[in-house]
């Protein structure tokens, strides 16, 4: 069953095309690798997808169609993303942080907050123990009450990953969850990655560039290259179609 389906998907500034007729889909419970080198358009269909740019064609996520959408309104139908950097406060603990991406899930109403009323106070205790059961399922629980800031980079990019799963998200969308990792951070990232599969079965969609824990993880990969599509197949078969290899070894 397919989850989200990209259609004809076009993308210019000015005279620059970016993305040109780009199409793809992951379906329920899969893992789509969407690869090539630097500047082939990976994260621009990322902004395509979470409503920050609005190209030609079609985007649909089951039956809605998100371009045109706003990025608060995509999350609201519960596309969470990642981003390389982590982009998690470094004053936040790590509960903190992985509750904040709850924050769709959060409408207690502005009097009850203010107040403080028994209510508030219930509904931030269920979200508080939602946060914890994330963090443990991340394996980071250890580190909960200790700021990200004074993290290892690798245990921040996880605990971007936690907070994107906080907010319960029917489709992840991961930008390089390994880059600027050691090959330490790089094997938790995958068994994080492949947890989420297994025991979540949460749809991803994962720019990636290690090529080796794409071939070990991913059911699909989808090939770009100066924003076109190239090759949409398993890895065994993408990795190795002649195509590819030009387009990363510049032949």
């Amino acid at each position: 069953m397919t989850v989200l389906a990209i259609e004809d998907v076009s993308l210019a500034f000015g005279g620059l095309s970016v993305l040109k007729n780009v199409s793809m889909s992951v379906g329920r419970g899969e893992i789509l690798a969407l690869i090539g080198p630097n500047g082939a358009g990976k994260t621009s269909v990322f902004n395509c997808i979470s409503g920050i740019y609005r190209p030609s064609g079609s985007i649909r996520f089951g039956e809605r169609e998100l371009i045109g959408m706003k990025p608060h309104q995509v999350a609201r139908l519960g596309i969470a993303r990642t981003f390389q950097h982590g982009e998690v406060p470094p004053h936040m603990t790590v509960v903190e942080a992985v509750m904040s991406g709850r924050h769709r899930l959060m409408e207690l109403g502005l009097v009850p907050e203010m107040l403080r009323l028994p209510s508030a106070r219930a509904a931030e205790a269920a979200h508080r123990d939602a946060a914890l059961r994330i963090i443990a399922h991340c394996e980071i629980a250890q580190y909960a009450d200790t700021q990200v800031g004074a993290l290892a980079f690798g245990i921040q990019k996880i605990v971007g990953c936690a907070r994107a799963l906080a907010a319960e998200p029917a489709l992840l969308l991961l930008d390089e969850p390994s880059a600027g990792l050691t090959q330490e951070e790089r094997e938790a990232m995958a068994r994080f990655i492949m947890r989420v599969k297994v025991r979540l079965g949460l749809p991803m969609i994962w720019i990636e560039h290690d090529m080796q824990m794409v071939a070990e993880l991913a059911d699909r990969i989808h090939v770009l290259d100066y924003g076109r599509s190239l090759v949409d197949a398993a890895p065994e078969i993408a990795l190795k179609h002649p195509d590819v290899i030009a387009a990363y070894l510049g032949a």
